[in-house]
């Protein structure tokens, strides 16, 4: 179990590695995955070496992660590529999608730059000055209307002008006042792009029923039927259904929500797809990508905020009827919250609360609870929905700050929450290797075209208690109400 536990974790942190950091820095990717990894690899080894007293000792532990990660950043200051843009040329200025474009902005001649300058009304945007970028114009001058109706009439004179030539992003600039960046659109020549192979529906339900035959006999073994057992008796394979449907369940409507979401947006994206794997949960999860910029904060809010609302919304109902079914163990040296046979569920204030009114008991120092597969499905979309609430970067949660507060604020909120993260994996060692995984996750995420009106009153509000439901899923249960529960 512990050599697939690993293994998850490597292409994890690779996965994230090669769509992070490939494109800010020279260095291989494979080198900074062996600098990330090589906490985890000599702790387990320690512990293997070691098996009457496997304690790492706290300072060497600490030495080593810290060290790592030091290198790790080092290894990456160093590899940053060279540049010729002036220091004006941050990143506030031009967003991080516009300056990895492969294709260059095309030289305006002064008969364009003159139709350019004439796409801007002096009563929605009096334009000041263009500046010139690699991949950019930036348009730089004085907002007299609202954001929307500046955006909209912006957007109408170029594409009146230049057709679909170009991109038009309307966003923050460093010193607060909205400017508009005008950039090649990478979508112009739709024949160049490579058909992928999620764009057929046969590969993505084949990928479907080869996922839920191995979620299938993974909930066969959590059955604690052996595979030896299943193999002569086919039959026996229903037994591990209600873990697989339970499971997939949880991921398929997550995906699906947000499928619909794109398609109501009229947004461009994959199929939803899964991805089988034989060993520990069955899957590797399911997801999906989208081709087309997002337009707007709101349409930002919306695609971030299904995923993670609709995976709580599936897997809470089942946790409470699996917690029903599950059963008291003793607890024992092994027993945590990653241990599904042995789980202390005083890490969660959520959990605590359904395991204590569920299972009375539970909460005292000497039990713990062994999971029906059923819960054990319904547990994983929790820690599924608290890992992509987390208010950093490209998960959902950063999206939906960015969508809310702005994108100077959520590289603020993602920057905090890490830390906070990582006080918590003090507390509990377990998480500590979430905590790595966030700090490899860049804080800026993708902008808006629009990335200056804001949202509406009623999304606020439901971002509000989408934070508020992480806190609540996070922060360990307080003594008294352990006592009183």
């Amino acid at each position: 179990m512990t050599f697939w536990l690993l293994l998850i974790l490597g292409l994890i942190t690779y996965i994230i590695l090669q769509r992070s950091v490939a494109n800010i820095t020279r260095t291989p990717v494979w080198l900074l995955w062996l600098v990330m990894m090589t906490p985890a690899v000599v702790l387990i080894i320690w512990a293997e070496m070691t098996p009457d007293d496997g304690a790492v000792p706290a300072w060497g532990a600490i030495a080593l992660m810290t060290g790592c990660f030091l290198l790790y950043l080092w290894l990456l200051y160093q590899g940053r590529p060279p540049t010729d843009a002036p220091p004006a040329a941050t990143a506030a200025d031009v967003p991080s999608p516009l300056s990895t474009l492969k294709q260059q902005l095309r030289p305006i001649a002064p008969a364009e730059e003159n139709q350019l300058r004439d796409c801007f009304n002096w009563s929605v945007y009096a334009l000041h000055q263009l500046e010139y970028r690699p991949q950019a114009v930036i348009c730089r001058g004085q907002l007299r209307t609202n954001p929307d109706r500046a955006y909209r009439t912006i957007r109408d004179n170029i594409e009146q002008q230049f057709g679909d030539r170009f991109l038009v992003v309307l966003q923050e600039g460093e010193n607060r006042k909205p400017l508009f960046v005008i950039a090649p659109n990478p979508q112009k020549d739709t024949n160049t792009r490579p058909e992928e192979p999620t764009d057929h529906p046969a590969i993505a339900f084949g990928l479907f029923l080869i996922t839920l035959f191995t979620s299938t006999t993974v909930g066969v073994e959590l059955a604690g039927i052996e595979s030896d057992r299943w193999q002569a008796d086919p039959s026996l394979l229903l037994q591990g259904l209600p873990y697989a449907l339970s499971l997939l369940g949880v991921l398929g409507i997550r995906e699906l929500g947000r499928y619909a979401i794109a398609r109501r947006h009229h947004l461009e994206t994959t199929l939803p797809y899964f991805i089988p794997f034989p060993f520990f949960l069955g899957t590797l999860g399911a997801f999906l990508r989208l081709r087309s910029p997002i337009p707007n904060r709101k349409v930002l809010f919306d695609s971030s905020i299904i995923g993670p609302l609709l995976t709580f919304l599936v897997s809470f109902p089942l946790l409470l009827w699996g917690l029903s079914h599950s059963q008291l163990v003793p607890a024992t040296d092994t027993s945590g919250l990653l241990n599904f046979d042995e789980l202390i569920p005083t890490f969660s204030l959520l959990l605590s609360l359904c395991s204590g009114l569920l299972l009375p008991g539970s909460l005292e120092p000497s039990q713990a609870i062994a999971l029906h597969p059923v819960a054990i499905a319904g547990y994983l979309g929790l820690i599924l929905s608290a890992f992509t609430l987390m208010p950093i970067g490209r998960l959902d949660g950063g999206q939906m700050v960015h969508a809310m507060f702005g994108r100077r604020m959520a590289v603020a909120i993602g920057q905090i929450s890490r830390l906070l993260m990582l006080l918590l994996a003090v507390i509990h060692p377990e998480l500590f290797l979430w905590a790595i995984l966030l700090f490899l996750i860049p804080l800026r995420d993708a902008p808006a075209l629009n990335d200056v009106s804001e949202l509406d009153n009623r999304r606020d509000v439901l971002g509000l208690l989408s934070l508020f439901l992480l806190a609540f899923i996070l922060l360990p249960v307080p003594q008294m109400l352990t006592q009183v529960l």
